[in-house]
């Protein structure tokens, strides 16, 4: 084997290259975010902290409202990663949830679930999909005043004029 012969791909780097490849053709950042911003709004009303001999119980009489708002922040994250064309709508619940959970939710779950979410809202409502790899920046597709049906070149009916 030289320096020159290609490896040969293994399942591994197949899959991982499979991975790359669907992660890059939806808001796959913006749905984790969201995601893990889910959990800690849902599991600090519930836990019981221990510090030696003391027990700290942090629940609240919100207790439910916080379980419903993590596990809503927790499915649109599985949504953003499984139906991108929900991102806009995705995004903005997102960040309406992990508003209401701050006087709902301890704070937004210690404001470790507030950020996340927020952040991944907003990631998923400025994602937008990538431009097929055809289209040429300041081709006539990107041209406001080309219409339909002519060629920029030769002019609207589609003769060469006459200068």
């Amino acid at each position: 084997m030289s320096a020159e012969t290609p490896a040969a791909d293994g399942q591994f780097t197949r899959r991982r290259q499979q991975f790359r490849d669907w992660r890059g053709t939806r808001p796959f950042w913006a749905g984790l975010f969201v995601l893990l911003g889910g959990f800690p709004i849902m599991y600090f009303p519930y836990a019981n902290l221990q510090f030696g001999n003391l027990t700290v119980a942090m629940s609240t009489t919100a207790g439910a409202g916080s379980l419903i708002i993590g596990v809503l922040l927790v499915v649109l994250g599985v949504s953003l990663w499984f139906q991108k064309h929900v991102r806009t709508f995705a995004g903005v619940a997102a960040i309406l949830l992990a508003l209401v959970s701050l006087p709902v939710s301890n704070f937004g779950g210690f404001v470790i679930g507030f950020l996340l979410s927020m952040i991944g809202g907003a990631m998923a409502v400025s994602w937008a999909p990538e431009k097929p790899r055809g289209e040429a920046p300041g081709s006539a597709v990107d041209d406001p005043n080309h219409l339909p049906g002519t060629n920029p070149a030769t002019g609207a009916n589609g003769r060469h004029s006459a200068g």
